[in-house]
């Protein structure tokens, strides 16, 4: 993927990781389309930036989705680049019966949103040059916290879609998947000072580092997220799963 002189859609940019990554590839000379549910948010992220547009989507909408994606068409031509970034993330009690309805809006926003976005844009993008993919998951995907059994179980199909894509567009489209340890957002409350949670702007200060190497990586691992994603193939999978709860758990406690 080409670092500058792109056309860049960046759904969820309006905060954390989604409005870091814009800014990052707006200095390096993109433009870029922050794309969420609130203007306002998504406005102050394009504050006195010129080059950069901020444009109302509920990855949740199918209705939202095919409406943005012709107007987004419509507006930037040169798109080139689409970020799946958006996604929301719930603690569930899988232990017992329950109220289903953050299940069944994680998936919708997490693994419906992306592959809506992407079938409607895909048939631009395979007409652009240096069009890209980037599909947001989390080190979740390959161990999961049992506190957010929906959220891991959508990275991981987003995961596997994401491979599969990779080999349908190969030569047509470059297709990245972009995989986020914890890191100090406000994906959950209270998250962004979590203790022991990656501080945002040294995640993406590796990601970019790692976005920068050509070829780019198929996959963009910063460091610390190398702990969940190899734990299966390094045989250590049972211990993992312990540790990253353990951890997870204590995390949470000592910011409560």
């Amino acid at each position: 993927m080409k670092l500058d002189g792109n056309t860049i859609l960046i759904t969820g940019g309006g905060s954390g990781i989604g409005a870091a990554l814009a800014h990052r590839f707006h200095d390096l000379g993109n433009t870029v389309v922050v794309a969420g549910r609130r203007l306002d948010v998504l406005e102050a992220t394009i504050k006195g930036r010129a080059n950069m547009a901020a444009m109302q989507l509920d990855v949740e909408d199918p209705a939202s989705i095919a409406a943005f994606t012709r107007r987004l068409v419509a507006e930037h031509p040169g798109l080139n680049v689409l970020i799946n970034n958006a996604g929301i993330m719930r603690f569930e009690t899988p232990d017992r019966a329950r109220d289903l309805a953050d299940a069944e809006a994680t998936i919708t926003a997490n693994l419906l949103g992306p592959i809506r976005m992407i079938d409607g844009l895909i048939d631009h993008l395979a007409t652009r040059d240096g069009a890209a993919i980037v599909n947001v998951t989390s080190g979740l995907a390959f161990v999961p916290l049992v506190t957010t059994p929906t959220y891991n179980a959508t990275k991981a199909a987003l995961h596997s879609y994401t491979v599969a894509l990779r080999e349908a567009l190969r030569d047509k489209v470059e297709v990245i998947e972009l995989v986020p340890p914890a890191v100090q957002t406000e994906l959950t409350p209270g998250q962004s000072d979590r203790p022991g949670y990656m501080p945002l702007g040294a995640f993406v200060d590796e990601v970019m580092e790692l976005f920068s190497r050509q070829p780019t990586p198929p996959e963009i691992l910063v460091e610390r997220v190398g702990f969940l994603r190899r734990a299966e193939a390094e045989g250590r999978f049972a211990e993992t799963l312990e540790q990253l709860n353990a951890f997870a758990h204590a995390a949470r406690k000592a910011g409560n």
